[in-house]
């Protein structure tokens, strides 16, 4: 296996963290591609990772904040790199599958 092959893996693995709440201790698992992302824009944002998570956590609704964290992170991501013009565009035509 490659070091990329490897990296790529290690992205995808779950990792559950423990997390403080307005409190409550609570479980959150996430691939541990999504936590480097949550302590990246934490970071860009000059919060600690458990601000940035009861932020996201406030304003959640019924979502699972397992969920809610990674429709958060990729809002982030398609902020910083919007999608191309046709964005309705099905797979097949995007080109994948």
């Amino acid at each position: 296996m490659s070091e990329a092959q490897a990296q790529d893996a290690s992205s995808r693995l779950v990792v559950k963290h423990s997390v403080v709440i307005a409190g409550h201790r609570t479980s959150v698992s996430l691939e541990d591609a999504f936590w480097r992302a949550l302590k990246d824009i934490a970071a860009q944002d000059g919060v600690s990772l458990a601000g940035l998570i009861a932020r996201v956590d406030a304003g959640r609704g019924e979502a699972n904040l397992s969920s809610a964290l990674r429709v958060f992170v990729l809002e982030r991501a398609l902020e910083v790199h919007p999608p191309l013009e046709g964005e309705g565009r099905t797979a097949k035509q995007a080109g994948v599958g």
